[in-house]
Formats: structure tokens, sequence, C-alpha cells
């Protein structure tokens, strides 16, 4: 199963929903699509599972389910699931189209792109040429930086208290 999720962003992102709708009409996409489409619920599709808004938990269920994660370009759907150990597959929203009020998920998807934990489709991408390549990708393993983050907070309020 393929899980597309466009988070919870109060913008569409009608133009992912129509590349995966593209893919699956011309066979790239054979597997079940279930997409928690948001403010993209609007969205018709005979061929893809649209819901809209998904509790946390949902949410986590249909992560640890799929096998290929399709998402845009926020840090919290990308480490959830890098932490299910998914293949996953970003696309930045980008303001030229109104996905979002400025490019910073083209930053965000290009820093864990370049990391090598995940595949990232821009513009000029074929999506048939990423589901390709993602076949033989290996990401890396994930693992939380947050022990040694807070242990720097922890010292610079220590500075500041004495």
């Amino acid at each position: 199963m393929i899980l597309v999720t466009l988070g919870t962003q109060d913008k569409n992102f009608y133009r992912l929903l129509d590349i995966v709708q593209n893919a699956i009409k011309q066979g790239v996409i054979k597997d079940k699509v279930i997409v928690q489409a948001g403010y993209s619920s609007d969205y018709k599709s005979d061929d893809m599972e649209i819901l809209n808004l998904v509790s946390i938990d949902k949410f986590k269920k249909l992560i640890s389910e799929c096998d290929i994660l399709i998402t845009h370009g926020g840090v919290g759907s990308i480490i959830t699931g890098l932490k299910e150990n998914k293949k996953i597959i970003a696309v930045p929203r980008l303001k030229k189209y109104k996905e979002h009020t400025n490019d910073h998920q083209v930053q965000i998807v290009d820093n864990f792109f370049d990391a090598g934990y995940i595949l990232k489709l821009d513009e000029c991408d074929k999506i048939e040429d990423i589901i390709n390549r993602l076949k033989n990708f290996k990401p890396k393993k994930y693992t939380s930086n947050n022990a040694n983050f807070i242990k720097k907070i922890d010292i610079e309020i220590e500075k500041y208290l004495k």
C-alpha cells in the first residue's frame, strides 16, 4: 500500500494528487493508494481512497502499514516515516502554486535527500523515474539528535542562570 500524506497545512496540494493520479492511470502505480488529504479532501478520484484529517493514532497505523510513503515536505511526516523505516518520496509544497506561504519545504526536502534519508520529487522529475529508483534505494537509518540538542540547551540555560 502507498500512503500519500499532505499534512495539515490549510492550503490544498492538488498538484501532488494529480501526479499520483496520473501515475495510477499510466500503470506506474499499481498498489492501493490511501491519501490523508486534509485540506485537499475534496479531490475526486476513483483510484485513491481519500481521507480527510485523521487522528495521530490512525496516521501512525497507516504509516506502519504502508510500503511507500509519498509526502509533502513537512518535517513531522518525514520523521514519522523514517522512524518506521519507510521508503519515502517527498514533494515540497511551493509558494508559486499557493500551496504554502513560502518555499521552506524545498530546503527541508533537500536536507533529508542530501543526507540520504529520502528520495525527492522535484518539478522537473518524473514520478516513474523516482519510483524506479526507490526499488533499489536503501535509506539511511534515522537516529534522533534530540538528546544532544537538549543537552546543548541545558548548557546554555546554565550559563544564563550563572
